[in-house]
């Protein structure tokens, strides 16, 4: 696979802690440096893989509702649409990574419930493997309701997840944690994932991390693993630095993490790769619901780091990252909008 990318070095800046907003008019300016950055991380080979990438976290189902303006207290909104989707973190990055042609299997517990067989029979539908998977009898899956505005696609998500769900250590088997080239984990499951990215370190697999808030003993995850994937708040929160950059900065030094992202939304990302940043823009598409963009976009990075063969330019991983969340936009749900390879290609090309 050929991610195909055409990124030229932009005009030297100083390093700024603030981040200024990224113009979402094309692809990949790189706006925080003065060369390429290579992301220089081998991979295990494929042949002796049964998987390209291992998810392991939460799934969810979700009840999307999309009304036609912005959601107000204590009033009453007529809704446009109402459809059941199969989300969560790890799940929804790997039916990305699936859609993309690579082999992908989840690690989550099901409820044993309705949405629980509806759960594991969209990841079976997307070609991702579950036979990793547990069902929790006599428990409801993880569910959520979410209302989108029609205008922007904004979203208010409602959920809820019973602790019976939980993924206990002892389900974390060596054999289905060492059974891909990458392993990545969300932050629904801290105890799990810190099992799971020891056991792929000891065994030489790479880690992505997709951590969206702070929660007890999360450090000893981020201490773990190569890459960390963060929502926009996460580092400042962490780090109790306001300043977005410098609490980057702080993350990387402090778990010495090779590459720390941050996902900005519509304004693309922002990494930090040793005490260099880049940041990549994002790209225009007609939005529908944002919900699931940076799920898709950790499926999206992993899927051009798989392409890359381990030696990608962090930028061009970020730009194909980017335009997988901005296409998964255009559909209601988290995946709902799940692009093929050939059309990450088609957005690339044009953008550029």
């Amino acid at each position: 696979m050929q991610i195909g990318l055409r990124t030229g070095n932009a005009s030297v800046r100083k390093q700024k802690a603030n981040i200024n907003p990224v113009e979402s008019a094309g692809v990949c300016d790189l706006l925080l440096a003065s060369r390429s950055v290579k992301f220089d991380m081998s991979l295990p080979p494929a042949d002796g893989r049964a998987f390209d990438v291992v998810g392991l976290g939460l799934n969810s189902v979700d009840l999307v509702a999309t009304i036609s303006g912005p959601l107000r207290l204590n009033h009453k909104h007529p809704a446009e649409a109402m459809s059941r989707f199969a989300g969560g973190q790890a799940a929804t990055a790997m039916a990305a990574c699936a859609k993309l042609g690579w082999r992908s299997r989840y690690i989550g517990n099901f409820g044993g419930d309705d949405n629980g067989e509806f759960s594991r029979s969209a990841l079976v539908a997307a070609g991702v493997d579950v036979s990793g998977c547990r069902t929790c009898l006599g428990t409801k899956n993880q569910f959520a309701i979410i209302v989108v505005d029609q205008q922007n696609g904004d979203r208010t998500i409602l959920w809820q997840r019973d602790p019976a769900l939980r993924l206990r250590t002892a389900d974390v088997r060596p054999e289905a944690v060492t059974s891909g080239r990458i392993l990545l984990v969300d932050c629904g499951e801290v105890e799990a994932a810190t099992r799971a990215v020891g056991i792929a370190r000891k065994n030489r697999i790479p880690t992505v991390i997709d951590v969206e808030r702070v929660r007890p003993k999360i450090e000893n995850v981020l201490t773990e693993v190569d890459v960390i994937i963060a929502a926009q708040a996460f580092p400042s929160d962490f780090t109790g630095c306001a300043d977005l950059g410098k609490a980057m900065h702080k993350l990387s030094r402090r778990f010495r993490a090779p590459l720390v992202v941050v996902t900005l939304g519509e304004e693309g990302s922002l990494a930090v790769a040793g005490k260099r940043e880049i940041a990549t823009s994002g790209l225009r598409v007609q939005v529908a619901d944002t919900t699931g963009a940076g799920d898709a976009f950790r499926g999206g990075f992993v899927s051009a780091w798989l392409a890359s063969e381990g030696g990608g330019e962090v930028s061009e991983l970020l730009v194909y990252a980017n335009a997988v969340a901005a296409l998964n936009c255009r559909g209601l749900g988290a995946r709902g909008g799940l692009p093929s390879r050939v059309e990450v290609e088609r957005l690339l090309a044009t953008a550029v």
